[in-house]
């Protein structure tokens, strides 16, 4: 493809559009994939897609369509203008878009180890050799799954601003997973990564799939948790799920602007926690998943702080949902893909490491859980119910025994508040999953975090 031409072609195409603002987005993406399920390799995949869109504003109505032919972006240039017409004669609502600064820029990315240079073959066998030490392990292990992904993107974006962007960009995320079994119970340990410059996080894993394994063994045999309330130390990667599932997306402007209930309640001021407490989401971050120089918009990421000192003081924007709500603009406006228009998305979404030790946590805890592994759960507002996998009970101040089914549920804003202790130490590994919103799924995302420690926490188990 000849990448110069096309460029100037866009360029043209949005100097002086028949709308009040006009933007094309082109991709090219290179995908590689595989898939274990027990013995069988399940899928594989290697593949390159390419395809774009264009997004038109007009008189308060948006219009959209995309592609996968180049032959057709002239046709959908005038489609999207003229959708975005139709929809601002009935839509009787002033859409305004923040002014931010035009950019010219190439972004090449900075790759350590790329895996679009690593053979289909080398990966394989990489991830056979993963899936074959779970078979191995022992007897209580029943199966296995293992997954891998890596997806190279070059984008192109053009506005009616006069901005123009041509950047790389790399996702890349795996899980290996045991699966014990003993009769009818079943449990399961994990070993998850993921980067946005490294295939590298792949390799030396052998040691961490073994205490995947014993995990999975040994949740066997462990009792269900006694329900009740608990102080509960959550581990980096469950308090990282928990700042992005319970918060993170309350803090996403778009949602805010339809939900007056919600925009009442979030409001910037309010004090939701002790000044331990700091969030903060970022793009800047390398390395992470949620590492992106600009958003979909065109728009220059930041760190966007969230809450400071226990604070309430920003939250995740669009161009449209800042013009609206009269706040910056902070680059968190993304799409999944050129089939996508963009929508307010979370990046990299971080508690800010404080000055307690895990040793400091541990004090003064008579009856307490320390959940490490997330299962999933959902939220619905403010309310949040998440499992737990690998947990351990605290007794008299020291861990005790392992425990499992443990379900954590509760007000996000009285769990906030009973923050006590937040880790000293950042907790910077990724894991393989992605962020749910609308038909977007599974959007790159990364959530980093030290322990920290909550009183009070509703746990459900047995009784």
């Amino acid at each position: 493809m000849d990448w110069e031409s096309l460029k100037a072609h866009i360029a043209d195409l949005v100097r002086d559009p028949p709308a009040d603002y006009l933007e094309v987005r082109v991709e090219e993406s290179e995908v590689s994939s595989l898939q274990f399920r027990g013995a069988q390799l399940e899928s594989i995949q290697n593949s390159i897609s390419f395809g774009g869109c264009v997004r038109a504003l007009s008189d308060g109505g948006w219009g959209f369509a995309s592609f996968n032919s180049m032959e057709e972006l002239d046709e959908r240039v005038q489609q999207a203008c003229d959708l975005a017409a139709v929809a601002g004669k009935h839509r009787g609502e002033k859409v305004e878009l923040v002014p931010v600064p035009v950019v010219n820029e190439v972004v090449a990315g900075e790759i350590l180890m790329d895996p679009t240079r690593i053979g289909l073959a080398e990966k394989v066998s990489r991830f056979s050799d993963y899936n074959r030490q779970v078979l191995e392990f022992g007897e209580d292990i029943s199966s296995s799954s293992v997954a891998y992904g890596d997806k190279k993107t070059r984008l192109l974006f053009f506005n009616s601003d006069g901005s123009s962007i041509d950047q790389v960009k790399l996702d890349m995320a795996g899980a290996i997973v045991a699966i014990a079994t003993r009769g009818d119970n079943t449990q399961m340990g994990r070993v998850s990564f993921g980067s946005s410059d490294d295939y590298g996080v792949t390799r030396d894993l052998e040691e961490d799939v073994a205490e995947a394994c014993r995990t999975a063994s040994r949740m066997l045999d462990a009792p269900a948790a006694p329900g009740g309330k608990y102080t509960v130390i959550a581990a980096p990667e469950m308090a990282g799920v928990f700042a992005h599932e319970a918060f993170g997306h309350l803090s996403e402007a778009d949602d805010l602007m339809e939900n007056e209930r919600m925009r009442s309640i979030m409001k910037l001021g309010r004090r939701f926690g002790g000044q331990i407490l700091n969030i903060y989401d970022t793009g800047r971050t390398r390395g992470a998943r949620g590492y992106l120089p600009f958003d979909d918009e065109g728009v220059r990421t930041q760190k966007t702080d969230l809450i400071r000192e226990g604070v309430l003081v920003g939250r995740l924007h669009s161009r449209q949902s800042a013009a609206k709500m009269g706040e910056k603009p902070t680059g968190n406006a993304r799409a999944l893909s050129y089939r996508f228009p963009p929508i307010c998305r979370m990046r990299n979404t971080c508690i800010e490491p404080g000055e307690a030790t895990f040793e400091d946590m541990l004090k003064g805890i008579d009856r307490g859980l320390y959940v490490i592994t997330p299962y999933g759960g959902q939220t619905d507002d403010e309310m949040f119910t998440f499992m737990a996998g690998k947990s351990f009970l605290i007794e008299d101040g020291k861990l005790g025994p392992m425990v499992r089914d443990v379900t954590l549920a509760g007000n996000v804003f009285q769990t906030l508040e009973q923050i006590d202790m937040v880790g000293s130490e950042l907790s910077c590994r990724d894991s393989a999953g992605g962020c749910g919103k609308g038909e977007q799924s599974p959007l790159p995302t990364s959530m980093w975090a030290p322990h920290i420690r909550i009183n009070e926490v509703v746990v459900g188990g047995e009784r």
